[in-house]
Order: C-alpha cells, then structure tokens, then sequence
C-alpha cells in the first residue's frame, strides 16, 4: 500500500480544482486529502506575509489523515507556491521572519513522517520581490533536496517558450520576473530552471501548462498524473535511487 498523500494547492488557489488529480490518484490506489482551503484563505499572505495560516491548515490536514490511516508516514504534493510551502513544513528552524509569527507557533518537524514530496510547477527561486523574505528562508535554511530522508521529486511543464508573440507575452513577463530571463520555456507561469530543485529527483513534461484549463493538459490532468503519481506509488527506500532527470510527453487518455 502506498502512503496516504496530502495536496497543498498553489497560491490562492482553493482546494476545488484538484479534485482531478485527487481522482486520478484515488485511481491509482492512493489515499488522498487535498488541504480544504478557499481562495480567501490565502488573503492575509498577500504582499509575502506569513504563510502560516496555509501551514496551519497544511499540518492540521496530514494529522487528520494520518489518523485516520493510521500510517506513520504520508507523501506531500505541493503545487505552485504550495511546493516550496511544503518545504518550510519539513523543516526544524521556526518560521518567524515575519515580526506577527515571532511568538506563534510555527515549528512543525515534519521531516520525519514525510517520504517523498512532489513539487509541480513550483518557483523554488524568483527574484518577485513579495516572495523574497519567505523563499530567502527557505533556500537559506534547506537549501536543495534538504532531508536525505525524503525523496524530493520536481515536475516541471515545457508548454509554452517565452518569446515575444502576443499570445505568449504573459508567459515571457512571469519566466523573467522569476529567473531573470524571458526566453525559455517553462508552464506558462513558472520556468524550467526555477521549476528544478538541486539534488531532487526531475522531470520535465512536454504540453504540460501549469493551470487547468479546458482543452489542453496540467499537472493534475489523468495523463499527466500518471507521469509523476509513480513516485508515490513505489515502496521501496525513498532514497534507495540518486537523482535523476527525464523528459516526457503525456500521452492521450
């Protein structure tokens, strides 16, 4: 059986658009939870504030399901922001670079009943200022693959290359804000590079966006869940294989 697994959204995302993936996975044979926020939840993180109301409710999920299933470890799949999020929940130095988290509680341990997390789409660098003071913790703290224990998996989308078209301005303008460079390729929102954690195990899915939208395939998509659900699903020491990278295309349903 493999371990009951948490998703933790991406920036103001609500839980509501991951019931794909959830259904994909559940598919799979995988005991899965989604963190039940909604959109307004992520309102007092705006302007890089403290994350810590999207952590509370990230640690009060896994405890659930952890009891639950009775399982003494879970698996992490942290879209977009909630990748890197995921990693502050790992670690063991207190989260209070924010002067209101100083005297909360903010220090979760998690590390030790995490065996893989799975990054898709995440940012694990950007140079956008409102997320300097959270990511710097991060990167500054667990920097790469941090926990030799925990199987780090990241999944980046090549769909979209940053170049000067109409159609792909907005891309261009999300892939410099981010590495400093326009173009190259990337989801539509996050690039390849940032996408790419050192030391974490990669791969790099052809026609993947970052977002779900109709006609076209995401990280959550059936296909593309496949892809990557495989880490999930292996039973053997997560650590048991260096890191590797790949690139693939889904292929159809």
């Amino acid at each position: 059986m493999p371990f009951p697994t948490v998703i933790l959204p991406g920036y103001l995302a609500g839980a509501r658009p991951y019931r794909e993936m959830e259904a994909a996975l559940e598919a799979l044979g995988v005991v899965v939870r989604t963190v039940p926020l909604r959109r307004q939840d992520w309102f007092p993180t705006l302007g890089g504030r403290s994350m810590l109301p999207i952590l509370t409710q990230l640690d009060a999920t896994v405890q659930q399901l952890r009891q639950e299933t009775g399982s003494d470890r879970i698996n992490l799949v942290g879209h977009s922001a909630g990748g890197w999020i995921a990693r502050i929940y790992l670690g063991e130095v207190p989260y209070d670079v924010h002067p209101g988290d100083r005297h909360q509680p903010g220090l979760w341990k998690a590390h030790p009943h995490v065996a893989t997390l799975v990054t898709l789409g995440t940012p694990h660098s950007s140079g956008e200022r409102w997320t300097q003071r959270n990511l710097n913790f991060v990167n500054e703290n667990y920097p790469g693959a941090f926990y030799s224990h925990v199987r780090y998996v990241c999944v980046a989308g090549k769909a979209v290359y940053g170049d000067r078209r109409l159609q792909n301005w907005f891309a261009r303008s999300s892939y410099e804000l981010t590495c400093g460079q326009g173009s190259v390729w990337g989801d539509g929102i996050t690039p390849i590079e940032s996408a790419l954690l050192a030391g974490a195990e990669q791969i790099v899915l052809a026609d993947v966006f970052h977002s779900p939208r109709p006609g076209r395939y995401w990280y959550g998509s059936p296909p593309v869940v496949q892809q990557w659900a495989s880490y999930l699903l292996a039973e053997e020491n997560p650590c048991s294989h260096p890191p590797s990278s790949c690139t693939t295309r889904p292929e159809p349903a």
